[in-house]
């Protein structure tokens, strides 16, 4: 019975960690939360099982084990599935950092369960979800500015030189914060604008691209929301 009730609590808990993932549309959803999670548990069963089982050999060597030795593995070898998620897009924007720690936090919360800790597992995946999903909306509203804003990264592309400065100027108009700004000559005559700001939540990022895409001389706007 209490080797049932780790399988589902640990079951139980990845399921609410991967449903998090999952209606985010993220690289690691509810099957693999799931996986890490239950394998986890299985593992750390298996490993603190051993050590008490191994207690000497027919040969009357003794023989003594980590309890834990397994679920030390756990933490580290689980790293490679997290550096698996995460992207480096074309704009030198790293994306999927949060889904990692996830993939880490599956895999603490499944050890935890699997060694007997389950007060402490199910608190943790409480807080994991309120950091996650409820924080970052009220810090949206009582935090500072940056905590306020969406980030958006723009390739804006002009016609003539002069265009770059309106460009500029209708941005620093609408109060947005520009982090990143970089300015490169085409060879068809053009020039490229790529500069990564940070919108108000409250705009819409669809208002945003229809703003700069009314500037006179301006040919061409990718926009990309970052997550």
């Amino acid at each position: 019975m209490d080797l049932l009730l780790k399988f589902g609590l640990s079951t139980v808990l990845g399921l609410i960690i991967g449903l998090e993932r999952e209606m985010k549309r993220k690289p690691v959803g509810l099957k693999t939360s799931l996986v890490i999670s239950i394998v986890s548990c299985l593992l750390t069963v298996v490993s603190i099982e051993s050590a008490y089982k191994a207690t000497g050999s027919e040969s009357g060597v003794s023989i003594t084990m980590d309890p834990l030795r397994l679920a030390a593995q756990i933490v580290s070898g689980i790293g490679f599935l997290g550096a698996g998620v995460i992207l480096r897009r074309g704009n030198d924007t790293i994306s999927n950092l949060t889904t990692a720690a996830i993939i880490w936090g599956a895999a603490g919360i499944g050890i935890a369960v699997g060694a007997g800790f389950y007060t402490e597992a199910i608190v943790g995946v409480i807080l994991i979800i309120i950091s996650v999903e409820f924080l970052p909306f009220v810090m949206t509203f009582i935090g500072p500015k940056q905590l306020r804003e969406k980030e958006v990264s723009l390739e804006i592309v002009v016609a003539e030189k002069k265009n770059i400065e309106s460009v500029i100027d209708t941005i620093d108009e609408k109060k947005v914060s520009i982090y990143k700004l970089r300015i490169r000559d085409l060879k068809d005559g053009n020039h490229a604008i790529y500069v990564k700001v940070g919108i108000h939540f409250k705009m819409k990022t669809t208002d945003f691209y229809y703003l700069l895409s009314h500037i006179e001389g301006v040919k061409h706007v990718d926009l990309d929301r970052i997550d």
